[in-house]
């Protein structure tokens, strides 16, 4: 018996709402940035542990500007902060819902591959009496081993 974890049908108009949604969505966040990653790696990140270092030293900066001199963008640095409150719940929705796509595009492949495999199963117990063998062994390639000696050869 062939598990089946997840059963899905997606209408025309069901994936039309959802792509306009994304639309809609990539519009509404056109400000997000996309880094490069020698760039990501090069920045400073703010964790969880330094966000209450953050939030702390621009408080006592914003009560004491005395202190801040002009090149230091101390109302930049608060809107940013701003921001990244206002981003947080958004992402963490859409991290949820790109999660559950995931495992939901996972679970479909695995249902797939259960049911594929048993019926190569079915094919090489009993596709020979049924002139089958001959898409058995082109199936077969799937499992076939390559010697790491032996070059893949080239796609016309």
């Amino acid at each position: 018996m062939s598990q089946n974890l997840v059963s899905l049908e997606l209408s025309n108009e069901q994936l039309s709402q959802a792509a306009q949604a994304i639309t809609m969505l990539e519009e509404a966040l056109a400000g997000l940035v996309s880094l490069a990653p020698a760039d990501r790696r090069r920045l400073v990140k703010m964790g969880q542990k330094s966000e209450v270092f953050c939030r702390q030293t621009l408080r006592v900066l914003a009560q004491n500007p005395q202190i801040v001199p002009p090149g230091l963008d101390l109302a930049e640095a608060q809107a940013d902060l701003l921001a990244l409150d206002q981003l947080g719940p958004v992402l963490d929705r859409l991290q949820r819902l790109a999660e559950r796509g995931r495992d939901t595009e996972m679970a479909l492949g695995a249902d797939v591959m259960d049911v594929a495999l048993e019926g190569y199963g079915l094919l090489r117990v009993s596709g020979r009496q049924q002139g089958l063998d001959g898409l058995r062994q082109e199936l077969s390639n799937r499992w076939a081993r390559r010697s790491s000696a032996e070059p893949e050869p080239a796609e016309a």
